[in-house]
């Protein structure tokens, strides 16, 4: 068996679940799949895969990205996501500045955002050349 064929879930800690779900299933618009029997809110993510929020006290998450989405165009994705309540950050960071949230790392463009709970969520754009 190899673990490259398998359904992959990504868990997250959320202190505030029903915040959470809102902002999941209405700002981002994942799917909502509904509750696991052992609490878990589920959505799907694509490619197979599942989001699962777990409640966990605050101060769970972690501080750097958990999660960074594949977009194809990135300005059409953070004015999509701010119009629907997703604030985006701006770093001035030796290495790291962003432009209009955007920051150009190598051969993609990235922005991160954050969820209620405090987890950092990113949209990047691979760049063809």
């Amino acid at each position: 068996m190899t673990l490259a064929a398998v359904a992959v879930t990504v868990i997250l800690p959320v202190a505030r679940p029903d915040a959470a779900r809102e902002f999941y299933r209405d700002v981002l618009g994942l799917p909502y799949r509904g509750t696991a029997p052992d609490g878990k809110i589920l959505f799907d993510i694509g490619s197979g895969a599942t989001l699962a929020l777990i409640e966990k006290p605050a101060g769970a998450q972690a501080e750097h990205t958990a999660i960074s989405f594949e977009v194809a165009d990135i300005d059409a994705s953070i004015a999509d996501l701010k119009s629907r309540g997703a604030v985006f950050a701006d770093y001035d960071l030796p290495g790291l500045k962003t432009e209009h949230h955007v920051a150009v790392l190598g051969d993609e463009k990235a922005a991160w955002f954050e969820d209620p709970d405090g987890n950092i969520l990113c949209v990047h754009q691979v760049l063809t050349g």
